[in-house]
């Protein structure tokens, strides 16, 4: 049997100040091919998982706190207890808007990389409205830093 303990998993840090550990996928012992599973901490008033898209379907549910989530041209709050469908290839960003750490489970399938973390690493993100589509009206600005940056 193959157990994922989320207090073991030291997970990864991203210069948008997120946290994310895998449960399934990624470093995480348990691997399947259907989908992919975790838990991120967006810190305090501007952590994000920014503008980006990908091939796989994703659903976001939160689990503590608040925020804004943009989903193509639409841009809506969000709170602990809701869910958010993401289809493949919309472009789509969380930020916490709150005084507290938003925490987040997400779930995506198929399993695999999504571009936009190794992205974020690298300091190589498309740039919302220069590379790619722009963000809604009024959303809080995609974070662009690059790992020296923070």
């Amino acid at each position: 049997m193959k157990i994922a303990d989320l207090e073991k998993i030291r997970g990864r840090s991203f210069p948008a100040r997120r946290h994310t550990r895998n449960l399934v996928g990624g470093a995480s012992p348990i691997q399947a091919s259907s989908f992919a599973m975790g838990v991120v901490e967006l810190k305090p008033k501007g952590g994000q998982v920014p503008w980006h898209n990908q091939e796989q379907e994703e659903i976001y549910f939160i689990l503590e706190g608040h925020g804004e989530m943009c989903l193509g041209d639409e841009r809506s709050d969000i709170h602990a207890g809701q869910a958010v469908y993401i289809p493949s290839g919309i472009f789509h960003q969380l930020t916490n808007t709150g005084n507290t750490p938003m925490k987040m489970m997400y779930c995506y399938g198929p399993a695999g990389d999504v571009a936009h973390w190794r992205q974020e690493l690298e300091g190589t993100l498309p740039k919302a409205g220069v590379d790619v589509p722009s963000l809604p009206d009024g959303a809080w600005p995609q974070c662009t830093d690059t790992p020296d940056e923070k």
